[in-house]
């Protein structure tokens, strides 16, 4: 008989990808744009929020590197560009607190190079 899934560790995981290219390589990298500071600081607002459940990690190439630094929030699978503090605290605040979006944000099926 098979045995129901266990349930999650987390109920959210955001992946920001801290990718680092050469300095000068044509596609650009995440790392290079800010994107390990943004982790870093994103880590620590979920934690001063309280957001329980929700893991922040850091991820390798997203593939998504011209428009980084990026991220995607599982289990919904939504990615965002963000490039400020200010843009955290609204994919934090919108997504994870409020479980909208932020949709000037979002990468979508458009946003491959």
């Amino acid at each position: 008989m098979d045995q129901p899934d266990p349930p999650p560790f987390f109920r959210a995981h955001v992946f920001v990808c801290c990718n680092r290219r050469p300095d000068g390589h044509k596609r650009g990298s995440c790392a290079a744009r800010g994107s390990e500071a943004l982790r870093d600081y994103m880590k620590a607002r979920a934690k001063e929020l309280g957001l329980k459940g929700v893991r922040v990690n850091q991820a390798g190439c997203l593939d998504r590197c011209e428009f980084g630094p990026t991220l995607v929030i599982y289990p919904e699978g939504v990615w965002y560009q963000v490039r400020t503090r200010e843009e955290v605290d609204e994919v934090l605040e919108a997504h994870l607190v409020k479980g909208g979006r932020v949709p000037r944000l979002m990468l979508t099926e458009t946003h491959v190079a």
